[in-house]
C-alpha cells in the first residue's frame, strides 16, 4: 500500500517592501511521503519570495514535468518556473526555455556547492535563469517552524528576509549564484 501525502495548512502573510507586495494567502500543502520538512518549508519560502495572485504549487516531487512552483498567464504560458534543490543541466535548460523567468533555490549543504560547480557553465547560457543557495543551518531553522496548521509572516526589506511564526523566527540569507 502506497503512503499518502501529509496535508498542511498555512496562512502566509507577506510584506515585501522591496517589491511593494503585501498579501495573505491561505495555502494547502501536500507533503509527499519522500519530501522533508526542510523542502516543504522552502516551497513556502519560495512562494513568499515570488508571490503573486497567479503563483501556484506544481506537482513537484511526484511529477518531474512540473516545477515546485510556477506562474502561468491567463493563456497558459509559463511566466515563471521555480525549482528547488539541485536540478540537472537538462532540467535547467527546460526551465529556462519554457518560462520567461526561471528561478532555482539550491540547498543541500556541501552538495549544493558541488552541484553548482558542475552546472554553472551550462546555467550561464541562460540569461533568464536566477540561482540562489540557502545554507543548511537556515533550512534546519525553517523546518523547526513546521506545524500542521501554520501562520507564517514573511517580511522582506532591503534584501533581508525574516520568516516568523508562534514557533519562532528565522533570518534567511540567500546567496545569489547567478
Amino acid at each position: 500500500m502506497a503512503l499518502k501525502s501529509t496535508i498542511f495548512k498555512a496562512e502566509l502573510h507577506i510584506a515585501d517592501l522591496d517589491q511593494n507586495y503585501y498579501g495573505s494567502h491561505a495555502l494547502t500543502i501536500a507533503q509527499h511521503p519522500s519530501e522533508t520538512d526542510e523542502r516543504m518549508m522552502l516551497r513556502l519560502l519560495a512562494f513568499a519570495l515570488n508571490a503573486s495572485e497567479t503563483l501556484e504549487f506544481g506537482r513537484g516531487i511526484s511529477d518531474e514535468d512540473e516545477p515546485a512552483l510556477w506562474q502561468r498567464s491567463l493563456t497558459g504560458e509559463v511566466e515563471r518556473w521555480i525549482d528547488l534543490g539541485q536540478p540537472d543541466e537538462k532540467r535547467l535548460k527546460k526551465a529556462a526555455n519554457t518560462a520567461g523567468e526561471a528561478v532555482v533555490y539550491a540547498y543541500g549543504a556541501r552538495g549544493a556547492e558541488v552541484w553548482w560547480q558542475g552546472v554553472s557553465s551550462q546555467a550561464a547560457r541562460h540569461g533568464n535563469l536566477k540561482v540562489y543557495a540557502i545554507e543548511a543551518d537556515t533550512m534546519t531553522a525553517l523546518a523547526s517552524l513546521t506545524e500542521r496548521t501554520m501562520q507564517l509572516h514573511v517580511t522582506i526589506q532591503e534584501g533581508a528576509i525574516t520568516v516568523s511564526s508562534e514557533a519562532g523566527s528565522v533570518e534567511v540569507a540567500l546567496k545569489a549564484l547567478q
